[in-house]
């Protein structure tokens, strides 16, 4: 074989061995991504149960609070909010409340008795008295009066609307504070000291409780079953 014959057959080998190979690879199959797996479902959350609100301990006390506002409904220009001191617990609990009756919401207080409704200093009042000179608490609906400085400090006036409170002005029946009202003196003694009959209250707590009440809105005070 002549010379260019060899290097027309050797050009033409080695372009078919070309083709044959990028055919070959084009052949090869190609390997694809997997797919992304389908996220399992999610089931859907329980919807959340809402527990009910418990009665607070005072609820009764609260009803007959709010006949008495309706009684005396000439009495009060703001009837959004109440105050009601349940004599029902013993003077180291929280058991004056201001009761929002819109919202329902309250704010609770300690408040002390008076040292005649407890002669024996037992933290639980046991009786109510209007008399003068009594040093007792008296029951009934209170319509909250102005603010003044005495010799407790700053203080509300109360007047006393029924019958067995009537005295509650020339008795100076009031809402003040009292160092004997606090945690502290409960830690110490297991209960609150005792008024003159006057709500007192901790100092510390005063001018939030006075600022809830304003004037012209009705406190209530009582104890369940007492005669």
């Amino acid at each position: 074989m002549d010379r260019r014959n060899f290097t027309k057959f050797a050009l033409s080998g080695f372009a078919l061995s070309l083709l044959s190979d990028s055919m070959g690879r084009a052949a090869l199959p190609v390997a694809s991504n997997p797919a992304s797996p389908t996220p399992a479902a999610v089931p859907a959350a329980a919807p959340a149960r809402i527990a009910p609100v418990p009665a607070q301990p005072y609820a009764a006390l609260l009803e007959r609070a709010k006949a008495a506002l309706d009684h005396h409904a000439n009495a009060f220009t703001l009837r959004d909010r109440i105050a009601i001191a349940d004599f029902n617990a013993p003077s180291k609990e929280l058991r004056f409340h201001v009761v929002d009756l819109i919202g329902g919401q309250s704010s609770s207080y300690l408040v002390a008795h008076g040292r005649g409704s407890d002669p024996a200093h037992s933290g639980w009042l046991q009786s109510f008295s209007n008399e003068p000179n009594s040093l007792a608490s008296s029951s009934g609906a209170f319509r909250t009066g102005e603010q003044y400085l005495g010799i407790h400090g700053r203080a509300m006036r109360l007047a006393g609307l029924d019958p067995q409170n009537n005295n509650a002005e020339p008795r100076a029946i009031v809402i003040h504070g009292a160092d004997y009202v606090g945690e502290g003196h409960i830690a110490t003694w297991g209960k609150c000291g005792r008024s003159e009959g006057c709500f007192a209250v901790a100092p510390h707590m005063l001018p939030q409780l006075l600022g809830l009440l304003g004037s012209g809105r009705m406190l209530y005070a009582d104890k369940i079953g007492l005669a």
